[in-house]
């Protein structure tokens, strides 16, 4: 295993673990629809459905932020220093989740269920928001500069910095980042509906509701997921020319991530498929009376999407992590990963990951073996 085989093994794995956190946002989807829901049983059926399964998604992003830190230090050093306020906002929203599942049924709490359906909301919303803009730095970049000789003043020992003074507010308020976020939101609305049809017994009304949702969040999923491929393939980037520990020399390359998906079937392969399957499990669910089953589609095509996205922007001499102000800054693969012993012993644990993916699936399988009914929600408090 050399370094180079290393380094590419991680941003696959790390690509995975994006692919499938992006899939399991359909909690944070089913979440941002709580407070719309016109009978307060039917947000009941809904927080029953996908409550069994908020761990997963926290879990994940915890999993998958270990592995891109661990595996990339410079990444997590430059951006969660840096954007630090992008970072916290995120963390505070699945604080907020997790609080909220842990008090929000218990009698006497003081801020009573509709404060922490609110908070539900929030964590749905924002932090599907959020989570897409952190991603959109992989393409549009940041303002950041690394400076590896600073590791030998003995005042300020900080290779990286952040060019920018409102440390990840600027990221935020980007346009071209907010288009992917609003993508993801308007995703895990759709997968969330789409899974709560297949845990949840539902009634005809309840079904007619969840499908009229689907059609507005599939709308505006396709705008603004489409404005976000227009944006990325006609967007100018950085073509890595060398990459070492001394420095990284780059090249402006127009139409650059356009330029990445033709040269690599592989990667256009798997968006091709993605989006598919993507539009299937909708379309299955849309147009065919009471399938229900289109949750499995629409996450398969997730997964693929995601992990072909995160292709284009970690491979084919690519920066996963452009600097705006300083392009010579930007972090590649190559430039920004643990030392070869670091990412050797990483693998050897790695080789542990599938027993977990098994045991999520086998977990997931008895907990959904029985749909949720109305009548299950006499013995909750």
């Amino acid at each position: 295993m050399t370094l180079e085989f290393l380094q590419n093994y991680w941003w696959v794995l790390v690509s995975i673990l994006g692919g499938i956190l992006v899939f399991l946002l359909f909690v944070q989807g089913g979440q941002s629809m709580l407070l719309s829901a016109p009978d307060p049983q039917w947000s009941q059926l809904m927080i029953s459905a996908i409550g069994r399964k908020w761990e997963l998604t926290f879990t994940t992003l915890v999993t998958f932020g270990g592995a891109a830190f661990a595996s990339f230090p410079l990444f997590y050093s430059t951006s969660f220093g840096g954007a630090y306020w992008l970072w916290m906002l995120i963390l505070l929203t699945f604080v907020l989740q997790a609080v909220s599942y842990e008090y929000r049924c218990r009698q006497g709490n003081l801020l009573g269920r509709r404060m922490y359906d609110i908070f539900l909301f929030l964590n749905g919303t924002v932090g599907c928001i959020l989570l897409g803009v952190a991603v959109a730095m992989f393409f549009f970049g940041a303002e950041f500069s690394v400076e590896r000789q600073s590791l030998l003043e003995g005042g300020s020992p900080v290779i990286s910095r952040w060019d920018n003074p409102s440390h990840g507010f600027e990221v935020i308020f980007s346009w071209p980042n907010l288009v992917l976020g609003f993508a993801v939101l308007f995703l895990a609305r759709v997968s969330g509906g789409l899974y709560i049809l297949n845990a949840v017994d539902t009634t005809t009304q309840f079904r007619s509701w969840i499908i009229r949702k689907l059609w507005f969040n599939t709308i505006l999923f396709l705008v603004f997921f489409l404005g976000f491929l227009a944006i990325l393939f006609t967007t100018t980037g950085y073509t890595v020319i060398s990459a070492t520990s001394l420095g990284t020399e780059v090249v402006s390359t127009p139409y650059k991530y356009w330029h990445n998906l033709i040269s690599s079937p592989s990667i256009l392969v798997l968006l091709l498929l993605g989006v598919g399957c993507v539009l299937t499990g909708i379309c299955g669910t849309l147009f065919v009376k009471g399938y229900n089953r289109g949750i499995w589609s629409v996450g398969i095509g997730t997964f693929f999407t995601v992990v072909a996205l995160f292709w284009l922007a970690g491979f084919c001499d690519t920066p996963f992590l452009p600097s705006i102000t300083s392009p010579e800054s930007s972090l590649s693969i190559r430039n920004a990963s643990s030392s070869e012993f670091t990412l050797r012993c990483m693998a050897y644990v790695s080789i542990l990951v599938p027993f977990v993916v098994g045991y999520i699936w086998y977990v997931w399988r008895m907990i959904d073996r029985r749909k949720i009914t109305e009548a299950d929600l006499q013995n909750q408090h």
